[in-house]
């Protein structure tokens, strides 16, 4: 690709090293109790710690790959790469692009399979006439992209190709079968920024969620500590990984051996930090600092983007996640399918903001209770009382 600067190119040849890092023989540890309790008390169901080895593997190469397309991406955005849908949200071509790689990437590595996909984005705009630029431009990453792993051999891919790998993921999803469910950018407008985001993909079997991965390029390999700071010589991009019965693994992008993580087990409020969205047109922050005050918060909240915010609690971050959408907004399971299973694999519990456990066999979108609360079991019934307590009070002033 013309425009990036060799020392560029070197840094993403990196990164495919952690294509090459799974174990050929995994481990199938029995299920300890403690496990199986939170497994069941998040809405799981015991299931084999083998059935899923396979799938979880090629979830973590596909995020991988589609990781390499858009740091790429980023570091030589072009204003003519942005095209705006109905939601005024921007799409750019790293979206269409991680999306077209992902659902190439499993279909290869799963053809045996039945393939069904529910994803984010559509080729409907880019088979206008005016975006036949950019979709040779997406094509050409695809294909770069693609080819830097050696082993495909139906390259170069096609425009047609491309758009129907896009158009793989019309899938509905729903209770019954094997879905995947990708967000190929999470949180585009922090990608727009240069900050955070994710590819954000997780696998669903009988509408409960079996197994998620989120590549978070920007986010540092440390943690981010309270105020969300890092310095500029920290390490950046970080692979979860997550299967129901096994915890949770985060790994460098780099292709570094992967670690199990844990949430905070933090007891005392006072001394927890919270996360929230960096828009505020993504959640009520006002909403949430009245619940963290009534908690006893003391840490002013971290903002950042999109399902990073996931990753960074299920390493113990922080203690707390609080997403309060505005009014009319339909959360959907792509936002969050992922991140529920690195967080819940880690330890935590995400609920609703009535208590309910989430729900993501009902098609693309959560049918939930107002907002959805992160955090770790021994803080979750304070930070619920805190949630009614506050929603009770907003009620009651309009």
């Amino acid at each position: 690709m013309g425009g990036f600067p060799a020392s560029v190119g070197n840094s993403f040849s990196c990164l495919t090293r952690v294509l090459c890092s799974y174990p050929a023989k995994p481990k199938t540890p029995r299920l300890p109790f403690y496990l199986l309790s939170k497994a069941k008390s998040s809405g799981f169901h015991p299931i084999s710690s083998m059935s899923y080895q396979r799938e979880l593997a090629a979830a973590k190469k596909a995020a991988s790959l589609a990781a390499q397309l858009c740091q790429k991406v980023q570091k030589a955005l072009l204003q003519s790469e942005v095209q705006s849908k109905s939601d005024k949200s921007p799409v750019t071509v790293a979206d269409y692009g991680s999306q077209a790689v992902v659902s190439f990437v499993l279909e290869r590595e799963l053809s045996s399979d039945s393939f069904s996909l529910v994803a984010e984005e559509d080729s409907g705009d880019l088979r206008k006439e005016e975006a036949q630029e950019m979709l040779q431009r997406i094509t050409e990453l695809v294909n770069d992209t693609l080819a830097s792993v050696g082993t495909y051999s139906s390259l170069p891919l096609s425009t047609e190709d491309v758009l129907a790998a896009i158009d793989s993921g019309k899938s509905e999803g729903g209770p019954h079968g094997r879905h995947w469910v990708l967000d190929p950018i999470d949180g585009t407008k922090g990608f727009m920024r240069g900050d955070q985001y994710a590819i954000a993909l997780a696998l669903l079997d009988d509408g409960k969620v079996v197994l998620g991965v989120l590549a978070c390029p920007n986010l540092p390999s440390k943690s981010i500590g309270s105020l969300g700071q890092q310095s500029s010589h920290d390490k950046v991009g970080c692979l979860f990984a997550a299967q129901v019965g096994l915890g949770t693994e985060m790994q460098p992008l780099d292709g570094s051996p992967p670690a199990k993580v844990f949430v905070s087990a933090v007891e005392n409020p006072e001394e927890a930090s919270f996360f929230e969205s960096f828009e505020a047109a993504h959640s009520m922050h006002d909403l949430s600092n009245s619940i963290a005050k009534k908690l006893g918060v003391k840490a002013p909240p971290v903002r950042i983007d999109s399902q990073a915010k996931y990753g960074a609690l299920s390493r113990g971050d922080g203690a707390i996640y609080l997403r309060f959408p505005h009014k009319g907004y339909r959360e959907k399971i792509w936002d969050h399918a992922a991140g529920f299973v690195v967080v819940t694999e880690a330890g935590g519990v995400v609920r609703d903001a009535g208590g309910n456990p989430l729900d993501f066999s009902k098609g693309r979108y959560l049918d939930l209770d107002t907002g959805i609360v992160v955090t770790n079991a021994k803080l979750m019934p304070s930070l619920l009382k805190a949630v009614r307590e506050s929603l009770n009070e907003k009620s009651s002033s309009l």
